[in-house]
């Protein structure tokens, strides 16, 4: 589905972050990227979005290797993200959020996420932090894009609700859909239960584990 040939980015010359990175990511499988923080990982998971485009190297979905006329559609189409800073819209309800990706009813998926239909008609400003988390995990969920990146999806959940989600992108992987969920998390708990662990170190991706 995905596939990484040889990126590499820096953020200044000299200042390398990823080297010659190559790796391929499949449907129905959960991967989890580990490793210390600044270590790049975000910018890895941009650069698999298309958010960012690497110093060098191709990023392929399908087997074709997008170019920057290929983003927009393939960001609108085939990608959701879960961000670290959630990405809502703010002057919009939660329900209204979820709209704007899917006409699918949003309150079931809301409710998977622990959001009751009082928390649905809110405005997101003024949801708590971790409800705006999984607002925004619940919008990522709702949607039928083909691969779904997340960048700590649980950094601002306790550990019950940090396990519940995670096993719903394990849901979106393993059920009908057979998506294809990258998450960057510091959790190890939450790595293990992924398909695959990825430990990014010194600028390469290696594969830690593999069930």
């Amino acid at each position: 589905m995905l596939e990484l040939q040889n990126i590499s980015y820096s953020y200044q010359p000299g200042k390398s972050v990823l080297n010659n990175i190559n790796a391929a990511f499949r449907p129905g499988c959960v991967y989890a990227i580990v490793g210390s923080s600044g270590c790049g990982k975000s910018t890895l998971l941009s650069i698999m979005g298309g958010l960012d485009m690497p110093v060098s190297g191709s990023v392929l979905y399908n087997g074709k290797p997008l170019t920057k006329k290929d983003l927009p559609e393939y960001r609108k189409k085939y990608v959701s993200f879960i961000f670290q800073s959630y990405n809502l819209i703010d002057y919009l309800t939660v329900e209204e959020n979820l709209k704007l990706v899917s006409p699918l009813l949003a309150l079931p998926v809301l409710e998977k996420v622990g959001l009751n239909r009082e928390l649905a008609k809110r405005n997101v400003m003024k949801l708590s932090g971790g409800q705006q988390q999984r607002a925004a995990i619940a919008r990522a969920l709702i949607s039928d894009s083909s691969l779904l990146l997340a960048d700590e999806p649980t950094g601002s959940l306790d550990e019950e609700n940090a396990r519940a989600v995670f096993d719903l992108l394990i849901q979106y992987a393993h059920g009908p859909l057979q998506g294809c969920v990258i998450a960057v998390t510091h959790s190890p708990v939450l790595a293990r239960k992924a398909d695959v662990v990825l430990k990014l170190e010194d600028g390469v991706l290696r594969k830690e584990n593999s069930l």
